[in-house]
């Protein structure tokens, strides 16, 4: 436990920021498994429609500093190609 005073409010601070890294994820985990899923029942026209909500979930992500540049873009680029094969 922190004992001094800024140590405390540091703390308070990445609890915080946990929590909304945390939504942001889980955000991003839901569109990335829901667009699998319209793949796997082979619905690519509505995996298509929902790709640029996904990409500006991934963009926001590493603006936030939650992905890094080129893991984004490696998601992004398997989602899309995985649509392009199904």
């Amino acid at each position: 436990m922190p004992i001094t005073q800024s140590a405390k409010k540091a703390l308070r601070g990445s609890q915080k920021k946990r929590g909304f890294n945390l939504a942001k994820k889980e955000l991003l985990n839901k569109a990335v498994k829901k667009v699998k899923k319209l793949v796997s029942e082979k619905k690519n026209k509505e995996a298509l429609a929902l790709m640029p909500e996904v990409q500006k979930i991934i963009d926001k992500s590493v603006k936030t500093g939650l992905l890094k540049k080129n893991t984004a873009a490696r998601k992004k680029s398997r989602i899309v190609s995985m649509i392009k094969k199904a």
